[in-house]
């Protein structure tokens, strides 16, 4: 077998989610099999099992060993880890340790530590990135995307009453509700994520206009990738360009 056809993957997710379609990228590039578990967003039931209350979560098969996977940019991490290196699952993901931390609002929250990074020797290094300057701008990329690319979306979406109303009524048709949970959440929701939209917008310092700050952050990224070559990652995407 294949490295990755010794893998049974089962990814827990709420389909509208960012976080969670980065992560169907990544594995849809690699061509990794795996199945989709919808999670009802208000009961959240199908996670129950897991301490871990975000999505995405993965749990990853392999052979005997069962192992969850928290976090998108660790999950996309440690999975390219195993596939490049052949290390067992179940080591590569303690060297990204959950650790617990306070948030600019005082929430506790959980950070994992080495995200970015992926756990290869100099020669597997060597031959995935050619250098340290590609290795270095894959993960400031990656991280860019998490810490402010990703903040962009919900005041864009959610910028007037009417687009909250048309981004929930998508959400609503895609994800997992019940009738009666759908229709609650299109208009309890709308309104809700309309006015949190306005809070990040405070928060994150955005123009009046949040499109400007969307394009600002587009042209940023192709100004990165250049004229030279079709993605950051060269001819190929990189975990930056996924």
């Amino acid at each position: 077998l294949s490295l990755s056809g010794r893998l049974q993957l089962t990814l827990y997710q709420y389909k509208t989610c960012p976080f969670c379609s980065k992560v169907r990228a990544f594995l849809d590039f690699h061509a990794l099999p795996y199945q989709v578990v919808e999670v009802n967003p208000v009961r959240r039931a199908e996670i129950k099992f897991s301490s871990y209350r975000k999505v995405p979560i993965l749990m990853a098969q392999e052979g005997e060993s069962l192992q969850q996977l928290n976090d998108s940019s660790v999950i996309i991490s440690a999975l390219k880890t195993y596939l490049v290196s052949g290390q067992p699952l179940e080591e590569i993901i303690t060297y990204y340790p959950p650790m617990k931390a306070t948030n600019d609002q005082g929430k506790e929250v959980t950070e994992f530590c080495n995200k970015y990074w992926l756990m290869l020797d100099e020669k597997e290094a060597q031959q995935m990135y050619g250098g340290k300057e590609a290795r270095t701008e894959e993960m400031k990329w990656r991280q860019w995307a998490d810490d402010w690319l990703v903040h962009l979306i919900s005041p864009n979406v959610y910028r007037t009453p009417a687009e909250a109303l048309a981004s929930f009524d998508y959400i609503v048709r895609e994800g997992k509700f019940g009738a009666v949970e759908g229709a609650v959440a299109k208009y309890m929701g709308a309104a809700a994520m309309y006015l949190i939209s306005k809070r990040l917008k405070s928060r994150h310092h955005l123009r009046d206009d949040v499109r400007e700050d969307l394009y600002e952050a587009a042209n940023k990224w192709v100004a990165a990738v250049g004229k030279h070559r079709p993605f950051m990652g060269g001819q190929k995407p990189n975990l930056a360009d996924l």
